[in-house]
């Protein structure tokens, strides 16, 4: 009996499960906090094609998955609104494949469009694996969103033009590059709006200055020093699941981890946000590594429902 009381404290029964309950409850607390709130990621891009002076704001939303924050979105809207951009683009996955009822993504599209009349859209894998493909596309049309179905326009900021690209979906093989690039300007600023980053691996070449993607959910999951433990397209471990990856030649892809979920409803270290995107002139330089292509690759397969009205 004297040696189970002179035991020390932590070897005890009862503080075991004090500290498994604690674990317990601060690992719940982290994931509500990373799945029910979001933070707003300011990513600076700069470029000697722009002249001095010029600066150009672009809001990037993606994988909302039908997410409706538990303030009915009231401080998502304040921060676009409050971002004052001077474009926002939507990466696509507005929607999930299971989605049944558009209501919710529709009324976050009309708050957005209510706030800024150029919105700017692309397609992700989800919308094309959904029975209400067809029904989403009319209604953002409808809406005043602009659809980038593999083409592109031309933009004019402060006398400056850029251009924006806009492809369907890479992992559902929707993508025709050489549509959305014909005529292209390969002297102006070109950003490129793509749902899934694995665009990079199969043109690695693509003659755009940044590329924007989602797609990955940053790993929705993520442990220290590790970092993500799957994403789509890329398995376990992946290469691509968040932030800027130079392409060389003053090229780069950043990939936004998104404000939704999809199969577990559950972010943990990787919390939702969306991307305030500041372009300007300037030689831009990043530590990361220079991406390198590769080709492992899974396309992602079609349900068997597809609806086109």
């Amino acid at each position: 009996m004297t040696g189970k009381k002179n035991r020390p404290f932590y070897k005890k029964a009862w503080f075991r499960v004090v500290l498994s309950l604690a674990v317990i409850t601060a690992i719940s607390a982290k994931i509500y906090v990373d799945t029910n709130t979001f933070k707003i990621n300011k990513v600076p891009f700069q470029s000697d094609k722009l002249p001095e002076g010029f600066q150009l704001k672009l809001l990037q939303l993606t994988d909302i998955h039908n997410q409706v924050f538990p303030d009915e979105n009231q401080r998502l809207l304040e921060e676009i609104q409050q971002a004052e951009a001077d474009l926002i683009v939507i990466t696509g996955d507005l929607i999930d494949r299971k989605t049944e009822d558009l209501t919710d993504a529709l009324t976050l599209v009309d708050q957005i469009t209510a706030i800024h009349d150029q919105v700017f859209y692309v397609t992700g894998n989800h919308e094309w694996e959904s029975c209400f493909f067809g029904g989403l596309m009319n209604e953002l049309t409808e809406r005043g969103v602009t659809i980038l179905h593999n083409r592109h326009v031309t933009l004019s900021y402060q006398g400056v033009e850029i251009q924006l690209v806009g492809i369907d979906d890479v992992s559902t093989e929707r993508e025709n590059l050489a549509e959305a690039f014909e005529g292209i300007d390969k002297n102006l600023y070109t950003i490129l709006l793509s749902h899934a980053p694995s665009v990079t691996q199969h043109y690695p070449h693509v003659p755009a200055d940044l590329i924007l993607s989602g797609h990955t959910h940053g790993g929705q999951i993520r442990l220290p020093l590790i970092g993500a433990l799957i994403a789509p397209d890329d398995g376990l471990f992946p290469k691509l699941d968040k932030g800027i990856y130079p392409l060389g030649e003053e090229r780069y892809l950043y990939i936004d981890s998104g404000l939704g979920t999809t199969g577990a409803p559950v972010r943990l270290l990787n919390q939702s946000q969306f991307s305030l995107i500041e372009i300007s002139h300037g030689y831009f330089h990043t530590y990361r590594q220079t991406l390198t292509p590769y080709y492992r690759v899974i396309r992602s397969p079609f349900l068997p429902c597809y609806y086109f009205d």
